[in-house]
Parts: structure tokens; sequence; C-alpha cells
């Protein structure tokens, strides 16, 4: 039986669920998990566990560190924290400098506390927050501990760009969204890239659009 793991670079516009699908038609494995899903306006690194003895392992997969490489846009929040969600420009907000910039991702550093969205699939009571939110209910919502390290790549307001490596949980649309009211501006996710799952990376992956039954089992890889 087809058992390993599978390194995908998930498309734009595609959900993690997307990928599992497509996978059990080519593979005929049903047992078939994932290391960590993606938003769909997310695209990269999408480990796919193939087989009951690689989804047993998930636990220990999704406890990897991750990195990131997101677009940010100032000037205007969304109710899902990214470019999927209601945007509401701000009137006049301040245009901060580079310096200034700078010195509010000093808070962005090491040991952080954050909240996760209300448009995400963390559970309240038993109730995913993504379903209270459609309905427009939005609830309180407990902080939660996670590490992270971001690097500025570029800045050319409204635009900025970053790497953000961090630990299991991090919410890279809630950093977006706590950097842009710390800038007192606002700040949503435009473009998010996965670049790094533990210890594999972005140029491992495959494109989806080349597997097919012949080429899926020489990138199929073991994993003690």
């Amino acid at each position: 039986m087809t058992e390993g793991i599978l390194l995908i670079d998930k498309p734009i516009g595609k959900t993690s669920f997307y990928l599992v699908a497509v996978l059990r038609k080519l593979t005929g494995v049903k047992k078939i998990g994932h290391a960590g899903t993606l938003d769909p306006l997310a695209s990269g690194v999408m480990v796919l566990l193939i087989g009951s003895r690689y989804t047993r392992m998930s636990d220990s997969f999704l406890s990897h560190d991750k990195a990131y490489r997101v677009t940010i846009e100032l000037g205007a929040i969304s109710d899902s924290y990214d470019a999927q969600g209601e945007i509401t420009r701000l009137e006049n907000p301040p245009i901060p400098s580079l310096d200034t910039l700078l010195e509010a991702l000093k808070k962005f550093q090491g040991t952080i506390e954050q909240t996760p969205p209300m448009f995400s699939a963390k559970k309240v009571a038993g109730k995913k927050l993504y379903e209270l939110a459609r309905k427009g209910i939005e609830i309180e919502r407990k902080a939660c501990v996670v590490e992270v390290k971001t690097t500025l790549i570029d800045y050319n307001y409204p635009f900025l760009e970053l790497d953000v490596e961090c630990s299991k949980g991090t919410y890279i649309r809630s950093i977006a969204h706590d950097l842009g009211k710390e800038l007192g501006c606002g700040g949503f996710v435009t473009k998010l890239t996965r670049t790094r799952s533990g210890p594999f990376s972005l140029e491992q992956c495959v494109q989806l659009d080349t597997l097919n039954k012949e080429t899926l089992q020489n990138r199929i890889l073991s994993y003690v």
C-alpha cells in the first residue's frame, strides 16, 4: 500500500481539504491527513500524511515550528484579518515611517500573546469560531502564548513584507492585525506563503498540477 509523506506547494484558492481529496483519488488510500492547514488565501508547504502509520504521527508533525513570507497592507482593517474578509478603509490613517515600523516590530519578537481571529477553526465551548463569525457573532477569545521572530524584508507604504518564524498555533493574520493596531493605521494580510514546516522547505514541494499516478510514487518520502 502507498504510504509516506508528500510535500505539496498548495495553490492559492484551494483548501487543505481539497488537497486531501485529490490525494485520496490518486492513491486510493482513505487514511490521509496533514501537518497543519493553510487558509485558501495562502500558498506554500503542505505536509500530507499518507496511510495509517503516518496519520498516527500527525501530532508530532503539527508541533513543528513553521516559517512564512507575508505581505501586509496598511491603512485598512479586515474582519477576517486578511484580504478575503470585509475590508474597511480608514480615513486619513497615519503613514508610519520606517523607524516607527521597526520600533513596532520589536513587540513581535520572542514570546508574545496573541488573540486568535474570529475567522479561524479554533474551537471555543465546542463551537468553531468561524461558524460564529459567519453569523455576525463575536465572542471573547483567550490569548495564546506563542514564539515568533519577525524580519522586515521590504516596506513601501501601504505594503510591507515580513519573514516570520513561529511556533505551533501562531496566527500570521493576527500579527498583521495587531501590528496595524500598534501602528495606529490598521493592517491585514494580502499574501501569505508558508516557506517551511519543521524540516520541510518550499523547495522540496511538488506543484499540484504536475501530480498524477505515475509521478506521485517518485515524490513520496519515508520518515523515521
